[in-house]
């Protein structure tokens, strides 16, 4: 099996594409050690202490390395327990019960049901448009919120922490939304 490895636009982040599908829909991110344990993959990618998070996509898995962490070390140390939990056929989610499982809402605060219209048409950009572009970077972008104005989202994978991901938030997606929803005056990162 052969994975290959891609630099990021964070520098602490590296993305690897193992070459067969890692998630079937939609995307996981583990901030933390403690949320990794529902993934036997997570677990063993952040048991090096060196870790800082693991995403997630579709066709690839981001790890962001901790601080001072020299990513020529720790990729070895990546692709070894990336090519041990594919070539095993080992599950990506520990198993567990219907109480176990958390579903994520979209949004951390209720839509006005006025902006419903406006609210669908920044999912559809952000779904057709932006999360294909952020995913090639190793990330993913979703929607927190829309209130009087200001579209919240929240960057995921390699775009959390990323130094270039205000610029990319401000003077990419915003200007994108802004143009297709001109009743989008701002976003925030949340």
């Amino acid at each position: 099996m052969l994975i290959e490895t891609e630099t990021t636009p964070n520098p602490a982040t590296r993305k690897f594409l193992p070459g067969v599908p890692v998630m079937e829909s939609g995307s996981r991110d583990f901030p933390t050690a403690e949320a990794a344990e529902a993934s036997p993959l997570a677990a063993a990618l952040f048991a090096s202490g060196e870790v800082e998070g693991v995403f997630f996509g579709r066709d690839f898995i981001s790890v962001t390395a901790l601080p001072e962490v020299d990513w020529r070390g720790l990729e070895i140390d990546v692709l070894q327990v990336l090519l041990d939990h594919f070539s095993s056929g080992a599950p990506l989610f520990r198993p567990g019960t219907a109480a176990g499982i958390e579903i994520a809402t979209d949004s951390f605060a209720d839509d006005d049901p006025a902006d419903a219209e406006i609210v669908d048409q920044i999912k559809e950009l952000l779904d057709t448009r932006v999360r294909p572009a952020v995913a090639q970077d190793g990330g993913d972008i979703v929607y927190r919120g829309y209130r009087q104005g200001t579209l919240y989202l929240a960057m995921q994978g390699a775009c959390s922490g990323c130094p270039s991901s205000a610029v990319t938030l401000k003077r990419g997606v915003e200007s994108l939304i802004k143009h297709y929803v001109p009743e989008v005056e701002t976003i925030e990162a949340v």
